[in-house]
């Protein structure tokens, strides 16, 4: 551990898990900030149960915003599924009285459970052990889970627990709720319960809430259960007696919905309530989704036990802010941790947070992009609303779009000004991010339908946005880009900022490249678009002369790139004069103080050698001709580095320090801006993180590791590495997505013998159609329809209703082209030439319609249902030690897995929310061998489908097709169905198959 780190006192780190030994009110707000738990719907702060005197709980719930003055909007803080007091004897138990004997509060990264275990003496004398245990379930986004154990330890008595939920949570005094309606019920499920319901309703937005939670208590035989509370705070009280040394249980299970999400959610969350299973088996499946989801994205760091917590604490506060079901959100600065910037989205999540989740989770970058698409309307009226064209991003957006950034922070004195904040006005440069970040994705993944629908929509614009906002400048012929704050935010209002400038000369050509692209691949959408947004030639040519002629501050005696126009004219200064500090350079001179210094909160001209990296000996600033290599790096480096304010500026420029450091072989100094970066929340190393986690940091903590010292670079073939190991370091493994392929990476050493990653492939052309031989099968995929059960009857039956309705010809013969495809590319079969007359949200209104169909049709599906032959097989599989899928373009593959009872004969679903590209693409099969841990040659895929055969072999796999040779022949093995079929059987047939292709 680096001497410069400085451990909150009372934490002590594992590779897993973050303990605090000592409660110590004086970090209250901090420790809450800490243990922030959610699910990528909700996130919970770490408050206590039973509460504490100015205590700052909140559960805030992604794309639930209310009016609030002078900020417009925040997300609201939502009632509290936390709220329990126990009382022995008439004395609550509370941190702020009696006398706390022992204390331990743990965060469990692998499994995302929270748990606190207290000694506490009562006023009066009496011992109580209490542990406290809660999750938010990522198996079930609106499931929340909270255990309280309770054992008297010297005496006797009658307890209390009240179990509630509190329907009066404020935002720092600020009540967005009102109270609609409450009551009570009893579960009748397979684990009856008593259960309370709250409905409410945000404000101004309108948005309705409804939360319901169980109890079930188990230890004693004397509990007593009624219902208490008041209007907007339903409570069911519990009391029993307890011996010495009896410890009680009381398990709480919470469900939360909105109107964002149901139609009725006070209804329709006791109805999912009552679904639930017990408290222990919801549990489980919180630790096997997380088990899945590390298994995708993990970090392990050997030999410095700092870092290896960091990478996963950051990591893990990352994923349990990404929005999984939900593309109209996306993740604020703040993530759901605290009331930071209100909720409200910044670049940070583009440029910090989503080169992760493209090279680790890309389905749910795709999800952040979206929103982006969604909030484009909002973008377009702030164009105009200052007389351009196109469309010019929010630097802080909530739900619409539309700019939410304070125009004004109010004084904190009677004789203070206030102040005005030009960012919302002058940050521009957040369109070019975006822009950069689906551009991006798509180089990631090769989503051309993404691309197709939404990307290029937005790259080509928010272009139109440049060509107006740039201005000539006749003196000098050139392009100028005036009156902008580039990300250095303490030089505001510059001219020229040679950020923005580049990066918009970077925007302008790739918005040209989309459009020929688009031109060659869908003329009719770039016709559409063309039209739609007057992408006339005069514009186009325009776009190309701006490229050719804008201006990139550059001081060629210097040979510097200038931050901005007239940087190098004013006053310098050197920071050493002013340490000690424990302010930022700006609360100590002033903003107008700063402004007119050469100090940096973080340094552009970096940050823009950062993104353009991969561009080397490609891409030039200018007409000089000068590239983006070492030495441009290196004097660029030991000119701004000593200028910028490290400990108290920008938290998002350590991170990127630390890549460009390695970038010039010095891991040593890399490591010591890591450490900046990486202990910011866990060791309050800013002093701020009361307000929330730094969601840029989460991301950059991770770039740091991967594009620093694993030395990762991207290129149009893959990722390339070469490590930069910092001292101590023995080991460092992670794995990478890019293009449906997996890179695994290991490097015990930084020796060259490392540098090649292990890969296996969605699209592997070597091993396609020939797997690998001898046979070594260790998983086997499904499909689901047609395979394990037979709901095609079911689809028919709701694309029949919807066709009937819609007016168009159907039957069983064009059912049967929809065999095997994604619900989208079913109904772009039914509709043919029609499909133009329809808006994509015509479309997905009908797909959603068609699936409403579907489910109401297979509520009634049980173990019945399952296919002759698909038991017996399953059993056989699990008996031979051999893992097991589903692969089905379903998005209802789940309910019905669970619903036939066989969801502990499988070990991983993936379905349609899986994967972006539906058969015959590889992708879904690869994703469930990845779910599995297992290369792709060494699974079978069983489908009765020809697309689907097509994709299990070009994903390199072997292939079981059931059915007519006609469809599926292409298989390695054709069966007529499952009914008789024997594992032995079909491997030695699998065996001959593979002998015979070789």
């Amino acid at each position: 551990m680096d001497a410069k780190v400085s451990p909150q006192p009372y934490f002590d780190y594992t590779e897993w898990t973050v303990t605090e030994t000592q409660f110590d009110p004086t970090h209250l707000h901090h420790s809450e900030t800490v243990f922030t738990l959610g699910n990528g719907y909700l996130g919970t702060r770490g408050s206590f149960e039973e509460g504490y005197p100015d205590s700052c709980p909140a559960t805030l719930i992604h794309g639930v915003y209310d009016d609030v003055p002078v900020v417009y909007t925040e997300l609201a803080n939502c009632p509290d599924w936390l709220a329990l007091t126990v009382q022995t004897e008439g004395e609550l138990f509370r941190l702020n009285q009696g006398e706390i004997l022992s204390y331990q509060r743990q965060l469990d990264l692998q499994r995302g459970i929270l748990t606190r275990e207290v000694r506490w003496k009562s006023p009066s004398g009496k011992t109580l052990d209490l542990k406290f245990e809660r999750f938010a379930s990522l198996a079930d986004q609106h499931l929340l889970g909270l255990r309280c154990q309770v054992t008297p330890v010297d005496f006797d008595g009658e307890i209390e627990v009240q179990v509630s939920i509190n329907g009066y949570p404020d935002n720092q005094g600020v009540l967005h709720w009102q109270w609609v309606k409450q009551g009570t019920g009893e579960a009748h499920s397979a684990t009856p319960a008593p259960y309370i319901w709250l409905h409410v309703r945000t404000r101004s937005s309108g948005i309705d809430l409804g939360i319901a939670s169980r109890v079930a208590i188990a230890g004693t035989d004397t509990a007593k259960m009624q219902i208490k509370g008041c209007e907007g705070y339903p409570t069911l009280s519990t009391t029993f007696n307890a011996r010495a040394g009896q410890t009680v249980t009381l398990d709480k299970v919470s469900s939360v919905l909105t109107s964002r999400e149901a139609d009725n959610p006070a209804q329709q969350v006791q109805e999912h309530l009552q679904a639930q299973p017990d408290y222990e088996t919801v549990r489980s499946q919180q630790v096997e989704a997380w088990a899945k989801t590390w298994q995708a994205c993990d970090i392990i760091i050997e030999g410095d036990l700092i870092a290896q917590i960091a990478a996963r604490y950051n990591l893990f506060q990352l994923l349990i802010s990404a929005p999984r079901h939900d593309d109209r959100v996306s993740i604020g600065a703040k993530t759901l941790s605290g009331f930071g910037y209100r909720g409200h989205v910044f670049w940070d999540t583009e440029i910090f947070i989503l080169p992760v989740l493209t090279l680790t989770y890309p389905e749910l970058t795709r999800n952040l992009l979206t929103y982006r698409y969604h909030t484009l309307a909002g973008a377009r009226r702030k164009a105009k609303g200052y007389g351009y064209p196109g469309a010019v991003y929010a630097w802080e957006s909530a739900d619409t779009g539309d700019e939410v950034t304070p125009r004004w922070v109010l004084p904190t004195s009677k004789q203070a000004e206030p102040i005005r904040i030009w960012c919302g006005d002058r940050e521009v440069h957040i369109t070019t991010d975006v822009a950069y970040a689906l551009w991006q994705y798509w180089q990631a993944t090769g989503d051309d339908e993404w691309m197709r629908d939404y990307g290029a929509e937005i790259l080509l614009d928010t272009a139109v946005f440049w060509g107006t906002r740039v201005e000539w400048n006749g003196r000098l012929e050139r392009y100028e880009l005036r009156d902008v704050i580039g990300p250095d935010e303490y030089h505001e209002r510059v001219d020229n900022n040679a950020f923005t400038n580049r990066m918009v000369q970077w925007h302008l050509e790739t918005a040209l490249n989309i459009l020929d692209w688009l031109r060659q691949h869908d003329g009719d959408r770039a016709k559409t678009l063309e039209t739609q947004l007057d992408l006339n030639p005069n514009r186009l040519r325009l776009w190309s002369e701006i490229i050719r002629r804008i201006w990139i501050p550059y001081d060629k005696e210097r040979d510097l790139i200038e931050q901005c126009q007239g940087f190098f004219k004013i006053e310098d200064i050197n920071l050493a004069d002013y340490e000690p500090r424990t302010r930022s350079m700006q609360a100590i001179l002033g903003i107008e103080g700063a402004n007119d210094r050469q100090v940096l909160k973080q340094p552009d001209v970096l940050m823009l050698l950062y993104l353009m990296r991969n561009l080397v000996n490609r891409s030039s600033l200018n007409e000089t001709g000068l590239y983006y290599d070492r030495d441009t790096l290196q004097r660029n480096w030991d000119y701004y580095m000593p200028r910028t304010d490290h400990t108290y500026g920008s938290s998002l420029g350590p991170a990127i320090h630390a890549i460009l450091a390695c970038d010039l072989e010095s891991p040593e100094e890399a490591y010591e801006h890591f450490l900046r970066a990486a202990m910011v929340d866990l060791e309050d190393v800013r002093g701020n993180a009361a307000e929330g986690i730094h969601a840029a940091s989460t991301g950059g903590i991770w770039q740091a590791i991967i594009f620093g010292f694993g030395g990762v670079r991207i290129s149009p073939d893959g990722p390339t590495a070469n490590p930069q190991l910092p001292p101590g370091w023995t080991r460092l493994a992670f794995q990478l997505q890019w293009r449906g392929k997996t890179y695994r990476y290991d490097f015990p050493t930084a020796t060259k013998e490392t540098l090649e990653p292990v890969t296996y492939s969605t699209n592997n052309l070597m091993s396609a159609q020939k797997p690998a031989s001898p046979l070594d099968i260790a998983a086997v995929i499904f499909d689901l329809d047609g395979v394990i059960t037979d709901t095609a009857e079911y689809h028919y039956r709701g694309w029949q209703q919807l066709a009937d309705e819609e007016g168009i010809a159907f039957d069983r013969e064009a059912n049967e082209a929809m065999r095997g495809l994604s619900r989208r590319d079913s109904l772009m079969v039914l509709l043919g030439d029609r499909a133009a007359m329809y808006g994509e949200k015509q479309l997905q209104e009908m797909m959603d319609r068609k699936n409403d169909y579907y489910r109401e049709s297979i509520r009634a599906i049980g173990p019945a249902d399952l296919l002759p032959g698909a038991l017996s097989l399953l059993d056989e599989l699990k008996a031979a030690g051999l893992k097991v899928a589903i692969g089905s373009a379903s998005k209802n593959a789940q309910e019905v897995i669970e619903s036939l009872g066989v969801g502990d004969r499988i070990d991983s679903i993936s379905d349609g929310y899986s994967v972006a590209r539906s058969k015959p693409a590889p992708d879904l099969f690869l994703h469930a061998a990845g779910e599995l841990g297992v290369e792709p040659a060494r699974c079978v895929v069983f489908e009765d489908a020809g697309s689907g055969v097509e994709a299990a072999l070009a994903a390199g796999m072997y292939a079981v097709g059931l059915g007519p040779r006609d469809r599926v022949g292409a298989a390695h093995v054709v069966l007529p169905n499952l009914e008789g079929a024997r594992w032995t059987e079909i491997l030695a047939q699998l065996q001959q198959s593979a002998l015979a292709a070789c």
